[in-house]
């Protein structure tokens, strides 16, 4: 389950720091029919700051990650201890 949240962190992020500098952002249906929207939308510092999301996400799954290995490593040290302590 872990390994599912760390990869929707990933792949959120990729998204969110690729997406605002692409044409797809730009030729939004939505944004496009309101200008206000728009001119909001292709302003740097929002690209700047969607993108900056982005790697908050990509942040936590880094962090996920390590905490993922740091805790099997740990388990695994553990077990390796026990079975050392009954011999």
């Amino acid at each position: 389950m872990r390994l599912l949240l760390t990869a929707f962190f990933l792949e959120t992020g990729a998204v969110l720091v690729l997406a605002p500098w692409s044409e797809f952002w730009d030729r939004n249906y939505f944004a496009q029919g309101l200008p206000l929207i728009h001119a909001l939308m292709i302003n740097n510092f929002v690209r700047g700051a969607v993108s900056g999301l982005g790697i908050v996400n990509m942040l936590a799954a880094v962090a996920e990650m390590h905490s993922f290995f740091t805790e099997r490593r740990i388990e695994h040290v553990i077990s390796l201890n026990n079975r050392a302590a009954e011999e």
